[in-house]
């Protein structure tokens, strides 16, 4: 009966401390931890810290394909209207066997940059690359050989460069510059990179290969300081 007693006594006098002694040893909270935890005792050494990853941006990690300077350029066919109007076909060793070839590749004809920048370029400056040596100046591009006819036209462009059409993208996927622009309200689908090559006897010398359609390094004048 005593002992019922003291603890009656000592639950209604002491209620609080009761509870906190309860509430502390279950479940501790923010105030029961230091606000200012220290790490002094702790051996941390910085440099033995993993560093955290990066990540290559560099021309080389995002510009590449399946063709590099020294490769043979790989067997394709592509066609072309002639100025009868016949449709022709040649191969890429019609174009390049034993000759200096040039062969630089639009996204698309008729798109603004190919048309008002980089085919106009190689036609203004045939005469100079020929010069050098150039035997044979052509556009690849992935379009039908009748639209290739059409913007050829548009452009008034006569027998200084060649419009080829990669219809199928045979060419193109076989040296790894496809440009998938299915995303793009316009409707392109599959393309080809901008590029522009110089190649010998079917071996490439030199490729200058855009990032996607960018137009910064492809131009006839940059093949022309590399003649």
């Amino acid at each position: 009966m005593a002992a019922s007693l003291s603890v009656s006594r000592l639950l209604l006098s002491s209620p609080t401390a009761l509870a906190i002694s309860t509430k502390t040893s279950l479940f501790p909270t923010a105030k029961t931890l230091s606000s200012k935890p220290s790490f002094a005792s702790l051996p941390v050494k910085l440099h033995h810290q993993p560093k955290p990853l990066k990540f290559s941006t560099t021309t080389k990690s995002t510009i590449s394909a399946a063709i590099s300077v020294g490769d043979k350029l790989p067997e394709a066919t592509l066609s072309y209207f002639d100025p009868a109007g016949e449709l022709q076909t040649t191969t890429i060793s019609d174009l390049t066997k034993n000759k200096k070839a040039i062969l630089f590749a639009v996204p698309g004809a008729f798109t603004p940059t190919c048309s008002q920048k980089h085919l106009p370029g190689f036609v203004e400056k045939s005469n100079e690359l020929k010069a050098k040596g150039v035997d044979t100046i052509a556009c690849i591009s992935v379009n039908d050989a009748f639209v290739m006819k059409a913007w050829k036209e548009n452009l008034n462009i006569n027998d200084e460069v060649l419009l080829l059409s990669d219809g199928n993208g045979d060419f193109t996927k076989g040296i790894g510059c496809e440009l998938d622009l299915s995303d793009k309200p316009v409707g392109l689908g599959v393309r080809s990179r901008r590029y522009a090559l110089l190649a010998e006897d079917g071996v490439v010398k030199v490729l200058n290969l855009e990032e996607g359609g960018a137009f910064t390094f492809s131009g006839a004048e940059d093949l022309l300081k590399a003649l």
